[in-house]
């Protein structure tokens, strides 16, 4: 049996992200390091923030990276097994170089905290993502240069994410319907990630990386950028930086993990968007969510049966 966890994304944070992790002991130093950065108890922020500052771009990677991070630490406290791959969509990738071990979780924390301001200070302040499926990556090409957008994220199913301007986008998304897509419409997601607008953000980015320690993976991390396994974390930080600026695939990365005859996925979450998209891509799979969960002894039951009650790692 392989394993693959998955680390979201953010726009899928909501008041329950961490109902089932805050008083988790392995979780606990992971949630401290993220209430430093947040003023608050990721748990309780929320519960209490303005809907606004839920979904705030800096927030919300804080949220979604550490989510993943107490989630990983809770299932698996003395760690999962080698043979796991780890992989993560938009900043959950950083949550997934965190798990991996590349960093331990306080500086991968601090790290989304300048990747996020970098991408802030680059970005417009009326800038968004939008979704579109059922065209062709070539027509959804078409409608992006003609509206001044550009691919962010390439997705099974026909599913794109086009960043831009927010007037820039609406209007993609009424051309998209107008053009026979299935669907189109913005996100809660307000900064326009992994587009050539984020261009000033890949250099400070990329020099907060350098400046922290980088171990050997202690895990099988597959990075967005070439659906490749990072093995040595300094060669493959030139493209984690470069990723703020340009389109991820994550269909090939749910193709690779395909041809590495992973078996059974768990997403970490927030949300069960990746194991939508994973049970698509990987029909032969066992694939849940965290979110799918009543509780972590259910979810640690799920794993364990399905991968062994022998698996390293998997909490009691």
């Amino acid at each position: 049996m392989s394993l693959a966890l998955l680390c979201s994304g953010q726009g899928r944070q909501d008041r329950g992200t961490f109902a089932l992790l805050p008083d988790e002991p392995a979780a606990r130093p992971i949630l401290d390091a993220a209430t430093a950065l947040l003023g608050a108890h990721p748990a309780e922020f929320c519960r209490t923030a303005p809907e606004e500052a839920l979904h705030a771009n800096r927030e919300g990677q804080l949220l979604c990276v550490a989510r993943a991070l107490a989630a990983a630490a809770t299932l698996f406290p003395h760690g999962a097994s080698p043979e796991t791959i780890v992989a993560g969509y938009s900043v959950g990738e950083m949550a997934a170089w965190g798990i991996a071990g590349v960093w331990p979780a306080a500086d991968t924390l601090a790290l989304v905290d300048r990747r996020a301001k970098a991408m802030d200070r680059a970005g417009g302040p009326d800038d968004q993502l939008a979704h579109v499926r059922g065209l062709s990556r070539e027509a959804v090409e078409r409608l992006a240069r003609r509206f001044d957008c550009a691919i962010a994220i390439v997705n099974p199913g026909r599913l794109f994410i086009v960043g831009g301007t927010r007037a820039a986008t609406e209007a993609f998304c009424a051309a998209a319907l107008d053009a026979g897509a299935a669907r189109a419409g913005p996100m809660n997601v307000h900064v326009a990630s992994h587009t050539p607008r984020l261009a000033d953000a890949v250099v400070p980015f990329a020099t907060a990386l350098a400046a922290v320690p980088a171990k050997s993976p202690a895990l099988r991390l597959m990075t967005a950028s070439g659906a490749t396994l990072v093995a040595r974390p300094d060669r493959a930080l030139a493209g984690l930086a470069g990723q703020l600026a340009e389109t991820i695939d994550w269909a090939a990365v749910l193709e690779a993990l395909a041809e590495r005859g992973v078996t059974t996925v768990l997403e970490l979450g927030p949300g069960r968007a990746l194991a939508d998209m994973a049970a698509a891509a990987l029909p032969t799979a066992e694939v849940r969510a965290l979110d799918d969960f009543h509780s972590l002894a259910g979810a640690r039951a799920w794993l364990k049966d399905r991968l062994g009650r022998c698996t390293a790692g998997v909490g009691e």
